[in-house]
């Protein structure tokens, strides 16, 4: 009895042995990499690969169907010295940028902030507001947007109601550009339901309290409202503007980049450079020149962003 016992407890032993090693062998970093490596090989594959191959071109002249041909800095100087469209295509873009960012997040932080209620029916009222931003850029949306803004669209029949005989707007040099900032505002779902998450963790002993010292609903968003949410403002702005830097979609299809060039967004530019004329290395640099703008833009937000972001865990603003 003894014996089957002393036999017992052995195999146990040697099981528990064999599972811990067993165990120990996967707890490894090598099992760690093992189980990230279909990750690992798209990321390198897929996104470090073209990405090392797309600096690599903009120092040559390539056109797909020659071989590449070293030119050194060339592309770059005659895009800044040079090439008058890359100019003006930064001009549309900057303007395009300064407009579109600051309309829609203010336009999302006020949705929120009426979404932010405790009333019957709110999940369907978010539902319905999130819906245009699950469509995103999609060319259904823009071809209804070029339509609704035509000689003969949505805007100018309503207008005619009250007498008033539109233009085109997406035909006029003036209000082009406007129609695809108004799109791109009112699709600020994603935008929105951040900010309510926000809005969601802002403690109601504040504004309790605020409200007991006698300060009214506008003082309550300017002194509580406005720093409580700055660090997802910042997350939002930083979004948003990467998002409108590389704008295309919407000015490809409601205008092609016109009229007069008045939409010819910079991602257009490289567009063309690459797939109309099929100068690769040439895009390659225009594509590296914008992320050069990006990181110089999104740098110049991070460090003015210690003057206005305020950190509850740092007990003041961003340091």
């Amino acid at each position: 009895m003894e014996s089957n016992v002393l036999q017992t407890g052995g195999l146990l032993a040697k099981t528990k042995k064999r599972k811990i090693r067993f165990l120990s062998r996967w707890e490894s970093p090598l099992a760690g990499y093992l189980f990230l490596s279909p990750w690992l090989l798209g990321f390198f594959l897929l996104t470090l690969g073209p990405i090392l191959m797309s600096l690599y071109y903009s120092f040559t002249d390539y056109s797909l169907l020659d071989a590449p041909h070293w030119l050194g800095t060339q592309n770059y100087k005659h895009i800044v010295m040079e090439d008058d469209t890359f100019r003006e295509s930064i001009k549309v873009t900057l303007l395009f940028v300064v407009f579109s960012v600051p309309l829609k997040l203010i336009t999302a932080l006020l949705v929120a902030m009426l979404l932010n209620k405790k009333i019957r029916g709110i999940s369907f009222y978010r539902t319905m507001i999130y819906f245009p931003s699950l469509i995103g850029t999609s060319i259904a949306v823009s071809i209804l947007w070029k339509n609704i803004f035509s000689k003969d669209g949505f805007i100018n029949q309503a207008l005619s109601l009250v007498g008033i005989h539109g233009k085109s707007w997406i035909a006029d040099p003036d209000t082009a550009l406007g129609t695809i900032i108004l799109l791109v505002a009112w699709q600020f779902g994603s935008a929105m339901i951040i900010f309510l998450a926000g809005l969601k963790q802002i403690p109601t002993d504040l504004y309790e309290a605020s409200s007991v010292d006698g300060a009214s609903k506008l003082r309550q968003f300017v002194t509580i409202t406005l720093p409580m949410l700055s660090p997802i403002i910042l997350f939002n702005f930083v979004q948003s503007t990467i998002n409108s830097f590389q704008m295309f979609t919407q000015a490809f299809i409601i205008t092609n980049g016109g009229p007069v060039n008045s939409t010819y967004v910079y991602v257009m530019y490289l567009y063309e450079r690459a797939f109309s004329k099929f100068q690769m290395g040439y895009a390659s640099a225009l594509a590296w020149i914008l992320l050069v703008i990006i990181a110089v833009v999104t740098a110049i937000i991070f460090a003015t962003s210690k003057y206005w972001v305020y950190y509850e865990t740092q007990g003041g603003k961003g340091k």
